[in-house]
Order: structure tokens, then sequence, then C-alpha cells
């Protein structure tokens, strides 16, 4: 391996573990020198590495700013659990069921979705807990004609574990709204947003498989403590 990625993984390791802190200034090129034993040139070269894997900004006159790396990385596109998402970061979390019960679709998704007023539907609300601090509201509608019903456990540990393993439902694919709005009382009073003044919202309509839509989710989180990530390619004229 050469010396720069040895410098980057050492002080990449070091920003995780909180050694330099959100907000901290890394120590300067030439005391970085000094510290491995290398050229300016090859602290240069981790630094890069840093850089370009958002760990830290350069600002001319200050240094290498460390940057919050405690957010996590949502993705835009993938259909993924909250345990996925908690498991593939190694993130230590807690999820709180405050309702999970039956009752009738709200008229502004039975209008949405063209779905009788009648239509029953689980409704589950969950709290998401990081470090401390609840930083997502997920509100879940679940159609109870596919799914009838959902035990508090498993909306605790895996709602997407529970219905592909046990209720063997294969969901396929979701579409996506992601939207910024003011924070409501009910934001207020479940979350710790600190000062701020919106969340972003996403929207989800879930389907299996065969194209039935079976859940409807709007997912209200902090605007502090998540980026949405996404891979793009452009694409070339023929």
């Amino acid at each position: 391996m050469n010396k720069f990625h040895e410098i980057f993984r050492d002080l990449k390791q070091r920003i995780e573990q909180r050694e330099y802190p959100a907000g901290s200034l890394l120590p300067s090129e030439l005391n970085l020198a000094q510290m491995y034993s290398v050229s300016r040139e090859t602290i240069r070269k981790a630094l890069r590495l840093l850089l370009e894997s958002g760990y830290i900004q350069k600002q001319q006159g200050k240094g290498s700013i460390v940057l919050d790396i405690q957010r996590l990385q949502f993705p835009v596109s993938g259909l993924t659990s909250f345990k996925e998402l908690q498991d593939g970061q190694q993130i230590n979390s807690e999820t709180i069921v405050l309702q999970n019960k039956v009752e009738t679709i709200p008229r502004y998704l039975a209008e949405r979705f063209h779905i009788p007023e009648d239509q029953q539907v689980i409704s589950l609300v969950r709290l998401r807990k990081i470090s401390g601090e609840v930083i997502i509201l997920d509100k879940d509608y679940l159609l109870r004609d596919i799914v009838e019903s959902v035990p508090t456990d498993a909306a605790e540990i895996s709602l997407y574990d529970y219905l592909e393993q046990e209720r063997q439902l294969n969901i396929a694919y979701a579409k996506k709204e992601f939207v910024v709005e003011p924070i409501t009382e009910e934001d207020k009073h479940y979350m710790n947003l600190k000062n701020d003044t919106h969340v972003v919202v996403v929207k989800s309509e879930v389907y299996l498989e065969d194209t039935r839509l079976f859940q409807y989710t709007e997912s209200r989180h902090r605007l502090d403590r998540f980026k949405f990530v996404e891979f793009a390619r452009r694409k070339h004229s023929l």
C-alpha cells in the first residue's frame, strides 16, 4: 500500500473516532509531514483522499477543516430499509413504536391512489433514535387486504424483514418524492430539532412485484443529520 494511503486511513480513523471532531482543524501539512516522517507532497495526496471522501474541507488561510461525518448517507434511488441502512453504516440506533393500529385510510391518500375511502390500513408511527436523539419520524400506512397485521416487535426490529421473510411478500420498487417542509407541532413534539425550522420529508409509494401498491410512507428527517446520495453517470449522445 502506498504511504499516502496509509496516512489517509489513519487520519480517517482518527476523524471517525472523533480524535479530530467536526469543525476542528487538522494539523498543518508541515506538522503532519513531521508526524508521519514523509514529504509534504505525500501529505497532500492523503489530504486529497480525505477531501474526496467527504471528511475534510480545505479553506484558504485556515487549512483542513473536519466535516461532520455523523450524517447518515441516505440513498436516493435504492429501496433500503432503516435496518439495512443502520447495518451498512454501523449505526447504533433504537426504534420506538408509538402507534400500531388499524384505521381507515386518510382521505388524502384515498383520493391520491383512487382507493375506496373505507379501505382499512395498518397505521404505524415510529421514532428513529440515534446517539440518544430522535432524528426521524416515520409514518407508514399498509393496506390491510395485503398486510393484515404487523407485530410491534417486528416493527421495532425490521418491518421489511418481517414482510419478506414471514409474509413472503416480494417487495419490488418504490416511487419517491423528496421535499423540504416547515416543521409541524408533531415534529417539534417528538424530534430533537434544535433550531431547525424545516425537515426533509421522503414520501414513498411502495409496490410489490405484481405492481400492487401496498405501503405509503412519510419519513420526516432532521436536516442536520442526513445527506442524500446518488451515483450519477452522464449520458453521451450517440
